[in-house]
């Protein structure tokens, strides 16, 4: 009797939790079909706060190869051989040696015919009967060279010769054994450099390759400015066609450029100087970035900068150096000779055709001006001992001069008004992504009549 009460009881009781579970659906049912919700936006004009053009942009700096070895197509490093320094002999790295010392003797000396650029390579053919594949000099590039099956790349070299000499160059893979260009080439005898033009097409793809120059003959060859690019980077401005698309997808409405601690470099002697950056890139100095520690021909340079800023449709966001580096400074009272290589700089990009330096700007295939209205004075420099004595040295030129320009500060205006005039202010953090969304009321009291 016990079990069958009990199992009506536990019957009885399904069924009322089967009932209740069918009117909660029925009632659910009922809920979502009567129940309607409405959100009401208001778009109003005078509610709306224009989102600046300019609020997305592209910060470059020469950090980590990303212009020499990256956007920069350039192939060779170390192209002038002046990495070493400017006394010789010196070193030649990365370019090495194929052959050994009964065969070839390579060195540095201070012939070359550039001027700015006095370091040239000496390679003299010392065996009769040379190996097969020759003996000279390699370069692997940055970290092997990316040479593609099919496509063109372009070689320029300089040399000279006191007798005729023939040599041939040569894509290889990064141990020399497969060949995937080669062309001869002959430096006639005589006293005066020549320059060399050579076409190589590939005929295989290796991403580790390097740039082989060999001779078999006894002779005595100089070479400097040895550069190789692809035939095919964006519009013909020397970057790579692949990488450009990309930055392009971004739709950056700026590019501020060069840097970052590039600009200041650890000593100003190493610091980026716009003038050592434009015109023929043969008589480019080249610089040691002594903050990220690597030698950068400047191959990628002031002018080509404001080329790519064009190429992109950015605003050109030029940031130069104030006096200030990481480890010395220039007193406010003489900093007028780096004031005026700013102004000169701004002509550069600026001035008119006819100007002296737009001309310079023009021969180089630019007649018309770029846009610059946008410049940092410094970088990362507020707090230092000068920065604000040279910055309103900087400041009052430049609006003397150009007016419409709007000029950043490196000083953070968002918690209180700066100490002297400013357009802009940077805004410059270094943390994870934690700190980054605790800091989202950072600008709720910044004053919105103030610098931006």
């Amino acid at each position: 009797m016990g079990s069958k009460e009990t199992l009506c009881r536990t019957r009885t009781i399904l069924c009322f939790l089967l009932l209740f579970c069918v009117s909660c659906k029925c009632s659910a049912s009922e809920f979502e079909i009567t129940q309607v919700a409405s959100l009401g936006v208001d778009a109003s004009s005078h509610l709306a706060r224009k989102i600046p053009d300019t609020l997305f942009g592209i910060f470059f700096e020469e950090i980590n190869h990303a212009g020499a070895g990256g956007i920069w197509a350039e192939l060779v490093s170390n192209r002038g051989f002046e990495a070493g320094g400017p006394h010789t002999p010196s070193n030649i790295e990365p370019w090495s040696i194929i052959g050994d010392d009964s065969s070839i003797f390579v060195g540095t000396d201070r012939t070359s015919c550039f001027r700015r650029n006095k370091v040239a390579l000496r390679m003299e053919v010392l065996c009769d009967n040379c190996p097969a594949v020759g003996v000279g000099i390699y370069n692997p590039g940055f970290w092997g060279m990316n040479i593609e099956d099919g496509k063109t790349y372009n070689l320029v070299m300089h040399a000279k010769s006191p007798e005729m000499i023939e040599m041939t160059v040569s894509l290889t893979s990064s141990d020399g054994l497969r060949v995937l260009a080669s062309a001869a080439i002959r430096v006639p005898g005589g006293s005066n450099w020549i320059k060399l033009d050579q076409k190589l097409v590939a005929q295989g793809t290796d991403r580790t390759s390097r740039l082989q120059i060999t001779a078999k003959t006894k002779g005595v060859v100089w070479l400097d400015q040895v550069s190789l690019m692809p035939s095919d980077t964006y519009k013909g401005h020397g970057f790579r066609t692949e990488l450009i698309s990309m930055l392009l997808d971004l739709k950056p409405r700026f590019l501020r450029f060069p840097g970052g601690c590039f600009v200041e470099g650890s000593w100003l002697r190493n610091a980026f100087r716009w003038r050592d950056s434009i015109g023929p890139w043969e008589e480019r100095p080249g610089h040691y970035g002594d903050v990220w520690n690597y030698w950068t021909d400047d191959g990628l340079g002031y002018y080509e900068f404001l080329q790519l800023s064009e190429d992109l449709g950015a605003a050109p966001v030029w940031v130069f150096n104030n006096g200030i580096s990481h480890h010395d400074e220039v007193d406010t009272t003489a900093i007028a000779p780096f004031v005026k290589d700013i102004l000169d700089s701004l002509e550069f990009a600026r001035g008119s055709a006819e100007s002296t330096w737009g001309s310079v700007r023009a021969a180089m295939g630019h007649p018309e001006p770029f846009p610059v209205k946008y410049v940092a004075i410094g970088n990362e420099d507020c707090g230092k001992e000068n920065y604000r004595g040279n910055y309103l040295k900087f400041y009052n030129a430049i609006r003397e001069a150009y007016p419409d320009i709007q000029m950043i500060s490196n000083c953070d205006g968002s918690s209180g008004p700066l100490d002297h005039p400013a357009d802009l202010y940077d805004f410059h953090v270094y943390t994870g992504s934690r700190a980054l969304f605790s800091m989202k009321n950072t600008f709720d009291n910044t004053s919105r009549s103030g610098p931006k």
